[in-house]
């Protein structure tokens, strides 16, 4: 029988529990989970995400407005650089 070196096998379990490959493992951020978060700092409630999609009618290069879906509200919600964003109850 042929029997792996130690140094090999503490090789391989340095690279599987890297905290490179950790976060790689970590879901990654949506937009309706980014501003859900940023509504719930405003005052607002969102109980669960259920979708953003970024509205381009409305949206500047230097401004993005999207529209929120929680499952008790509906928001739109426009984000600048360095300001707080700007929620609307919609309707």
């Amino acid at each position: 029988m042929y029997k792996t070196p130690a140094s090999l096998l503490l090789a391989i379990a340095a690279v599987l529990l890297s905290p490179q490959v950790r976060a790689q493992q970590v879901a990654a951020e949506t937009p309706q989970t980014m501003l859900s978060a940023q509504i719930r700092a405003q005052g607002f409630t969102c109980d669960k995400a259920l979708g953003a999609v970024r509205d381009n009618k409305r949206s500047r290069p230097d401004r993005a407005v999207w529209v929120l879906k929680c499952s008790n509200a509906t928001y739109r919600v426009t984000r600048a650089p360095d300001m707080a964003a700007r929620v609307e109850p919609l309707p």
